[in-house]
């Protein structure tokens, strides 16, 4: 054992020791009585002779003598203490009584105080320390370890090497082709500047949250193996004026001593919104900042090696200063995956779970439309969880369900105890959705029906698009919104009243068929625009929508939504009355059941009831199991013949 080691067993020893004898201390000094005498009191014991122990400390600063001691009748922890002012003529008295009465023990103690040097030092310790502390703490922060006060210093991340390739990134194909030439130029700039071919300075990829625009930046320097700075907007923005321009060169200033490299700025809406739109006029913190950053772009060269990706889901707030030739020169749309690229974003995210074997990707990615990457993520992780919760091998398809509602319309309330009338309320009213979707082809197709209260809603109908495309008929716009009102149909058509449930499904309906009369042309005023669109989500919503019409046209806007919604409205009912039965059956089953899935649906139409517990493996996504297993079973039939 060396000296070292020695030290560190020693020092938990000697901690105790000073905690026992601190204790001891406090414990003195609570347990200690000490009584104020007055100076008459103290004359009337001293002449009295009561007085046993008497310590005279004479205080130079106060010009006083502080005097403590016992009496004869005090117990052990009990004391006097008293301050007079100095005087020959008290010391006198004190030698006069000690004469006439029997003797106590006397002690004169020198003041601790008397030296001035001491005195002094007493006086400005308080200063001393608090001088002294102050200038360890500016002193740390000034250091190469300190960067709280380094305010003008920027906050970007220098990633040396990004680990992230595109093998990494799935789904994005067509983003990552365009994302190429900035790898090429990375790697060898040669071959562009001996073409005379300018390379974008920067790349702005637009898109919804969670759709891979942080990874594909990551992607592009993993592939171009170069230096990697990461920032958000938000990052540049603070209280003092000056302080965003001061971190924008310093990012720049560094970019150029480490090129070829890659800036991404995360979030850059937060700091490149439109000029002269704050509280600030031109003279703000964030627009100092913007115009820093604007110049910045155009101080280097093409050729110098940094390229710059920015990424935002709201370019419709940017300044178009940024978006010109010559700074943001290309804009790429990460756009949420369509089925295919789901099926390869969850190969990736499935790489490290178990899954069990019944479950293929195929058949998720079909149940997920507008999922983004990041929601799919989020999707087996919450699988994977549950699996572990319910102490279980693989992730099955119960936890898979279970994660999907959860992501959509959070945990379930099972504790939430609904009436027998309110639970057939639900029960009805989610089985009229079901009669649409099973009646319309242009209706979306249910996947999943509970009534297990989720969030807001007191039951739940898991509704997809049947195909996936870009462009609906009119048609097709009409049965969705059939589809929408299936519910408010059945409850009027099997108990004669209607209640509160469908407050949703009005709100999306209604947004369909405004849309159809203001933006797509599909009705009698003709093919016109009358509203400009919101637009995508990502894209920004415009909450002052610009209606340049009148007060007339905006009347026969309302006239048309309603005929629409009329129109669909009594078709659902022909429908769901002409169904009453497949109406009743789905809503009596889903009594018994509360959860039943779109291949119990399909079931329960053909064969009027759920399977039983022999065919309830024989499901969609089971069925390649199935199948090998009958392949397995003539295998074997034909080895025993």
């Amino acid at each position: 054992m060396n000296k070292k080691d020695i030290k560190k067993g020693l020092i938990p020893y000697i901690f105790l020791l000073v905690f026992f004898i601190g204790c001891l201390l406090i414990f003195n000094i609570f347990n200690n009585v000490v009584n104020e005498l007055t100076y008459d009191e103290f004359l009337q014991d001293l002449n009295g002779g009561k007085i046993t122990e008497l310590t005279i400390t004479p205080k130079v600063r106060t010009e006083t003598y502080k005097l403590t001691g016992k009496l004869e009748n005090y117990k052990d922890n009990e004391s006097f203490v008293l301050y007079i002012p100095r005087s020959e003529e008290f010391i006198s008295q004190i030698t006069t009584a000690k004469e006439k009465t029997s003797d106590f023990k006397l002690t004169i103690v020198n003041d601790p105080e008397a030296s001035s040097w001491m005195a002094a030092i007493m006086e400005f310790l308080p200063i001393i320390l608090l001088a002294g502390v102050t200038i360890w703490v500016f002193t740390r922060q000034l250091g190469n370890g300190g960067k709280s006060m380094d305010f003008g210093k920027s906050r970007a991340k220098l990633v040396e090497e990004s680990k992230a390739t595109f093998k990494d990134v799935a789904g994005l194909t067509e983003e990552k082709e365009e994302v190429q030439e900035l790898i090429d130029f990375l790697k060898n700039p040669k071959k562009f500047t001996s073409m005379g071919a300018r390379i974008p300075k920067g790349v702005l990829l637009v898109g919804p949250p969670g759709t891979g625009k942080t990874l594909l930046a990551r992607a592009v320097a993993g592939e171009a193996k170069v230096p990697f700075y990461y920032i958000s907007g938000s990052d540049f923005v603070e209280l003092f004026v000056g302080i965003g321009a001061s971190r924008v060169r310093d990012m720049f200033r560094q970019a150029k001593m480490n090129a070829p490299c890659l800036i991404f700025i995360d979030e850059i809406d937060a700091v490149g919104r439109q000029r002269g739109t704050g509280l600030g006029g031109g003279h703000d913190e964030r627009e100092q900042t913007l115009n820093q950053l604007l110049t910045e772009m155009d101080g280097f060269g093409a050729n110098e090696g940094i390229i710059i990706i920015a990424a935002t889901n709201r370019p419709d707030v940017l300044d178009p200063a940024l978006l010109r030739p010559g700074r943001f020169d290309r804009q790429v749309t990460v756009s949420l995956p369509d089925k295919n690229a789901r099926v390869e974003i969850l190969k990736v995210h499935a790489k490290n779970k178990t899954l069990a074997k019944n479950i293929t990707l195929e058949y998720l990615a079909k149940r997920t439309p507008g999922f983004s990457g990041a929601d799919l993520e989020n999707l087996l992780n919450e699988a994977a969880l549950l699996a572990v919760r319910r102490n279980k091998k693989e992730i099955t398809m119960a936890e898979i369900d279970e994660a999907t509602d959860r992501v959509l319309m959070g945990p379930a309330k099972v504790t939430k105890k609904y009436t027998d009338k309110e639970k057939k309320l639900v029960a009805f009213h989610e089985a009229g959705h079901a009669v649409m979707g099973l009646k319309l082809d242009g209706a979306n197709e249910v996947q999943k029906i509970t009534i297990i209260p989720r969030g807001h809603a007191g039951g739940y109908t898991m509704m997809t698009p049947k195909e996936e495309s870009f462009n609906y008929t009119k048609n097709e716009l009409l049965e969705s919104i059939c589809g929408l009102l299936g519910g408010r149909v059945a409850e009027e058509v099997t108990f004669g009243e209607i209640t509160t449930g469908a407050h949703d499904d009005f709100k999306k309906a209604t947004k369909i068929a405004r849309s159809m009369v203001t933006e797509y042309g599909m009705s009698s005023l003709g093919p016109m625009m009358l509203e400009e669109p919101d637009g995508n989500t990502f894209l920004g919503r415009d909450y002052t929508k610009n209606r340049n019409i009148s007060d007339t046209v905006a009347h026969e806007i309302d006239e048309e939504m309603r005929s629409i919604i009329e129109d669909c409205y009594q078709k659902t009912k022909k429908i769901i009355t002409e169904n009453k039965d497949l109406l009743s059956l789905i809503a009596n089953t889903l009594l018994e059941e509360e959860t039943i899935t779109k291949e119990e649906i399909d079931y329960l139409v053909k064969n009027g009831h759920l399977p039983q517990e022999e065919e309830k493996e024989i499901t969609e996504e089971n069925t390649e199991i199935i199948k090998k297993n009958k392949k397995n079973s003539k295998k074997e039939d034909t080895k025993a013949k």
